[in-house]
């Protein structure tokens, strides 16, 4: 009994050791002169992206779009990729998702008319 229960300890511990890749801090890229810091984190099965510091040309500043979700219901689609919903602060507008990662670097682009127009960003990891 005690060896069941050392081994579900272990693969509970190693699975909380194994982060999804695209977990952790990323810096988006300027949009509109600001750029900000987002935090991806699991939310239910998928993955959310919350904007936790923002930047303009004058440096940090405290951004009402701080503490807002930006990346949101990410569905990992395997190979690194993943698909959801972005949200653009600039214009208030959510668009289809979607996000490519290669290492530290994600291809991060947002759709409309069924994923006929398209805008991309590219995000690099912080930590």
């Amino acid at each position: 009994m005690k060896t069941i229960i050392l081994a579900a300890a272990l693969a509970l511990g190693a699975g909380a050791a194994m982060a999804d890749p695209l977990e952790g801090l990323w810096k988006t890229q300027p949009d509109d002169g600001a750029y900000a810091h987002v935090k991806i984190a699991p939310c239910g099965p998928n993955f959310c992206g919350t904007i936790v510091k923002s930047f303009n040309e004058s440096g940090e500043y405290k951004s009402p779009n701080q503490g807002k979700m930006i990346v949101i219901d990410m569905a990992p689609k395997g190979d690194g990729t993943y698909a959801g919903k972005v949200w653009r602060p600039s214009n208030n507008k959510t668009y289809i998702g979607k996000i490519a990662l290669n290492g530290k670097a994600m291809k991060l682009s947002g759709c409309v008319a069924g994923g006929l127009i398209c805008a991309k960003q590219a995000w690099s990891k912080i930590d």
